[in-house]
């Protein structure tokens, strides 16, 4: 029988918190961690969370949005980051990577406007 995969993700023995909170959930914080990670067009991907700080960040969602629109914190993005809860009393780090794609996005790739070559395709006319 397979046994099941229990490490928690990322190993709390060997990667330090980035942030402590007291008492609430401190937004500006967490906006200048995240920008002090970002750089050259990368930014952190996720948002990784003790039960601590997943209760912190829950109660201040909820007193945005109301209790009943924050019952889990599975699939939510916090600031552009995908929030990840793991299985431990106190943590919260910022990591994994994902790069701004405005260069290889196809709107970026549209032709200045009037193009010679291009303009005949999108002019309409009236006769």
């Amino acid at each position: 029988m397979k046994q099941a995969h229990t490490t928690a993700l990322p190993d709390i023995a060997q990667v330090e918190t980035e942030l402590s909170f007291e008492d609430l959930w401190d937004s500006a914080a967490v906006s200048d961690l995240i920008r002090s990670k970002s750089s050259l067009g990368e930014t952190p991907a996720f948002l990784f969370l003790g039960r601590r700080e997943a209760e912190l960040l829950r109660g201040h969602l909820a007193a945005a949005f109301g209790s009943d629109a924050v019952t889990s914190l599975k699939g939510t993005y916090y600031m552009g980051l995908e929030v990840i809860e793991i299985d431990c009393d106190t943590f919260l780090r910022a990591a994994g990577r994902k790069t701004v794609r405005t260069l290889q996005d196809p709107i970026a790739r549209r032709p200045d406007w009037r193009d010679r070559d291009s303009d005949a395709l999108w002019q309409f006319r009236l006769r």
